[in-house]
């Protein structure tokens, strides 16, 4: 007989706990739809919508003005062919493209003869002269490139 109680018990629980959940699922749906067919906030989400449009379409033009910038930026080579000596440095002087006449600098060594200077810029013209530690200045008339060009030359000092 204990049995049968404790199962009686137990089946009572159950049911019980079954009811309670059956009731508020059975409320919950009946709530959203009523909420549901409200015409006034089915008509704010549009003007939110076309706000964010707008907002996206302003997005859209700064990116698109990001990605335009670098586009119209050319990548401008400066290539010496030059011995400069055991321990001393090729210096670029000059105006454009961050140069400065006066202050050097310096140049990539790419190996005993062969020095570097690049930079990304939209300046025309670039005109420039070589320096040996930024003292002694290359012989000659400065020289002046375009914004996107590469000049080779073979300075004397």
């Amino acid at each position: 007989m204990k049995t049968k109680v404790t199962k009686s018990k137990t089946t009572k629980k159950a049911t019980e706990k079954a009811a309670p959940k059956a009731k508020t699922a059975a409320v919950k749906p009946v709530a959203k739809a009523a909420e549901k067919p409200v015409a006034k906030p089915a008509e704010a989400p549009k003007k939110a919508c076309a706000a964010k449009k707008v907002c996206e379409k302003k997005t859209t033009t700064k990116k698109a003005a990001a990605k335009a910038t670098p586009a119209t930026l050319k990548l401008t080579r400066i290539v010496a062919h030059v011995n400069v000596g055991w321990g001393k440095q090729l210096y670029i002087r000059g105006e454009g493209a961050g140069l400065s006449w006066e202050q050097g600098i310096p140049m990539l060594c790419e190996n005993d003869t062969e020095w570097h200077w690049v930079a990304e810029t939209d300046v025309c013209p670039i005109s420039f002269k070589f320096l040996i530690d930024d003292k002694i200045w290359a012989l000659g008339e400065n020289i002046t490139i375009n914004a996107g060009d590469v000049h080779i030359s073979e300075p004397s000092f």
